[in-house]
């Protein structure tokens, strides 16, 4: 296992000493759309019975920040090897694709699960939260920081340049997240709008998390799990067999 290992000590390496932009800049910015949502939805609108708009915005914005974190590591990582050509030393070394799989995934994790972290404790302090069932909570973090981990190295494997990695956040992961119910319940939607959100796998991560918080949630807890569990093995799957092919790596 020295080979992961030293794979995924230098992916966190890697965020760490940028920290600035990679931690601190993800949570100024969910601060900033605590403060500027908070107060202006704060007195007009209530989605679950006794919980507060900023309450009720709080977790969303906490999953929305370890979902786009955990993605930009992995993606932003893998396509500036590709594009500085320091991936060869990557290939070159005695590592399975279960282990580059892991080492990439794990380190988005972390950083996702770290951002998130942040966020959680700077807005806590704006809103009572209460923790029905913190396991809820942690299992969901997990996974969807697992999920885009692995979207973010299906990305980076795909991507040859930083504009198509671009597109790809801005026109998938950004949109996916923003109508994922961060910021309203989906159940205030028109029927059409309501369907869409329903097959957006986004959505059940963060439905999931915000119900280990209130013990309440649009769709049951479980039904999210069997969704999400789903879709991470699929993506994953699709990763590793990537990965042992050598896909756009390997040239």
């Amino acid at each position: 296992m020295t080979g992961f290992q030293t794979l995924f000590y230098k992916e966190l390496l890697r965020f760490w000493k940028v920290a600035t932009q990679t931690l601190t800049a993800p949570i100024v910015t969910a601060m900033l759309y605590l403060l500027i949502f908070g107060h202006v939805l704060e007195a007009h609108v209530q989605v679950f019975p006794g919980v507060s708009y900023t309450a009720f915005l709080v977790p969303g914005l906490v999953m929305m920040s370890v979902l786009q974190n955990a993605f930009a590591n992995s993606s932003s990582s893998l396509i500036q090897s590709k594009i500085t050509g320091n991936l060869v030393f990557v290939l070159l070394a005695p590592l399975s694709h279960w282990e580059l799989y892991g080492a990439y995934v794990l380190a988005a994790m972390v950083r996702g699960l770290a951002v998130g972290a942040g966020v959680f404790l700077i807005t806590v302090w704006f809103a009572k939260l209460s923790f029905v069932a913190p396991l809820w909570i942690l299992l969901f973090a997990l996974l969807g920081a697992a999920i885009l981990g692995t979207m973010g190295l299906l990305a980076g494997i795909w991507a040859e340049k930083f504009d198509q990695l671009a597109a790809f956040q801005n026109f998938l992961i950004v949109p996916a997240t923003f109508l994922a119910g961060v910021f309203y319940s989906v159940h205030s939607l028109p029927p059409f709008w309501l369907a869409v959100s329903h097959a957006n796998p986004f959505f059940y991560m963060i439905d999931g998390f915000r119900y280990g918080f209130f013990g309440h949630s649009d769709v049951p807890p479980t039904t999210s799990l069997l969704i999400v569990l789903s879709f991470l093995v699929l993506l994953a799957g699709l990763a590793i067999r990537l990965l042992k092919r050598g896909y756009k790596l390997r040239h």
